[in-house]
């Protein structure tokens, strides 16, 4: 049961370095939002008298966004009840016309392969860069975009990630600066790093890359739930420039979320705003110091390295203890065994979230875990220095180790299902997506490989999520 399991598991005074980033009821507590909590059933209504509509703001709701364009020091925001996702479909759908090119980064998130389905609009895919000795993507540089709009003068926007899952961000002012040079428009997903404009707005950011918002981005979605304080599948919109036709952005955001939006997630939205209006250089600074007192005692454990990368957002921790032979796999279970829960690994690198939730005893019981782990790593290794090493580093064989990317050949106009094991050099007719991080591993018009196939077929055995194959262990090919 989904409650039994919900209950069982706030119970166990668990630590959370995943999202959301409220990390559980201290924050709200804190700040005397006790009352939204305890009466959280009877807060859950509907559009009833007073309420205001979110698809034609007049009132409370209206109040909120206007918070919201403040905070961010933005022309208009909007608030999501379906997440980032809704608000990258929308804002896709509203700056590209059916049919028409537009420029992504292969490592988008999901749902802006959706919205090239919903929009028939054409992809022209932008390469980020490879974090050296690493499996994750890196930056996208800017002469990638500056190449990539040469080559397609009729592409009507560009959208890329930044952060990406790793904290890893873009050049986006100097990105934006050619993409309006060339007229287009410029969407940032920025899920990850709804919390950036803050930091520097607030004087903690010295050490932080610069929010899309002030780069000049013509719409910026944030996860507020990601990093801040509102609850999970909320977010923020916000339009920056008059690039984009505000009331056409109105109309494809009310045609993409409920109709029934959730005045608790709204409710949530505005205890978030009302946290950064009134305590944010607080906050900001008490997050910082944090992450500064837990890099510091993180650099005196042996065998424990924090990945480093031009422009990184700080606030998400990527751990390798590969040096000990453990793997981003392994570290996870040892962390979850002592009630800590990162929010994910790709091969060596196990990525822990913080949020404005954390607090000094989140990072203590963090390091107290790593230097646990690294001890008795260490202890094994010295009981028998060959063998044990020898088998340890044989376990460091990374377990998300991506396949090269798959080449674009063309969205087939048919598909059938086969089985996966057959599927190579055939043409691939839905994406396959690895969840976590829900970026499509192989896309419609991308041709499967054996390596792929066997990537996949892999994920599947150790019980990996998969989208995109079937129960029966079939994927979409061209007929």
């Amino acid at each position: 049961m989904i409650y039994q399991f919900l209950i069982e598991h706030a119970n166990r005074n668990t630590v959370s370095f995943h999202m959301p980033g409220h990390k559980g009821a201290g924050i709200y507590s804190r700040y005397q939002y006790d009352d939204f909590l305890s009466r959280i059933m009877d807060c859950d209504i509907t559009e009833i008298p007073g309420a205001d509509n979110l698809f034609q703001t007049e009132g409370i709701i209206r109040e909120t966004q206007l918070k919201y364009a403040v905070l961010y020091d933005v022309d208009y925001s909007y608030l999501l009840i379906n997440g980032t996702s809704g608000g990258l479909i929308a804002a896709i759908l509203a700056s590209v016309a059916q049919g028409k090119k537009l420029i992504m980064a292969r490592n988008c998130h999901k749902a802006v392969f959706n919205a090239l389905m919903l929009g028939n609009i054409q992809p022209v895919y932008a390469y980020p860069e490879q974090v050296q000795g690493q499996e994750i993507a890196g930056a996208m540089t800017v002469d990638e975009i500056k190449r990539l709009l040469e080559q397609n003068p009729d592409a009507e926007a560009v959208i890329l990630p930044s952060p990406n899952y790793y904290g890893i961000c873009s050049d986006i002012k100097s990105i934006a600066e050619i993409v309006h040079q060339a007229g287009k428009v410029l969407i940032v997903d920025q899920a990850h790093g709804a919390h950036l404009h803050f930091f520097h707005k607030y004087g903690a950011g010295e050490d932080m890359p610069l929010s899309a918002e002030s780069c000049g981005a013509d719409i910026v979605v944030n996860s507020t739930h990601k990093t801040l304080a509102s609850f999970t599948q909320s977010a923020v919109l916000n339009l920056n420039s008059n690039r984009v036709d505000r009331y056409l952005l109105e109309d494809k955001l009310q045609a993409i979320q409920s109709t029934s939006p959730s005045y608790l997630l709204m409710g949530s939205l505005d205890i978030n705003a009302e946290l950064l209006l009134n305590h944010s250089k607080a906050l900001m600074e008490e997050w910082k110091e944090n992450l500064d007192e837990f890099y510091r005692h993180a650099a005196r454990i042996p065998g424990l390295s924090i990945m480093k990368a031009p422009n990184l957002d700080r606030t998400k921790i990527n751990l390798d203890m590969s040096e000990l032979g453990i793997a981003g796999a392994e570290l996870e279970h040892e962390l979850n065994q002592r009630d800590v829960f990162p929010e994910l690994f790709t091969g060596n690198i196990l990525m822990c979230m913080t949020g404005i939730g954390n607090t000094r005893e989140h990072m203590e019981r963090l390091l107290a875990a790593l230097r646990e782990i690294a001890e008795q790593r260490r202890s094994r290794l010295r009981m028998d220095e060959a063998g044990a090493a020898s088998e340890s580093h044989s376990q460091t064989n990374p377990r998300k180790k991506v396949p090269p990317q798959a080449i674009f050949v063309g969205v087939p106009a048919n598909k059938t299902y086969v089985p996966l094991a057959e599927a190579a050099d055939q043409i691939c007719a839905g994406s396959v997506i690895p969840y976590p991080p829900g970026i499509p591993l192989i896309c419609p018009g991308e041709a499967f490989t054996n390596e792929i196939v066997q990537y996949i077929q892999f994920l599947r055995k150790t019980g990996e999520k998969v989208i995109g194959v079937t129960d029966a262990g079939t994927v979409p090919v061209g007929k």
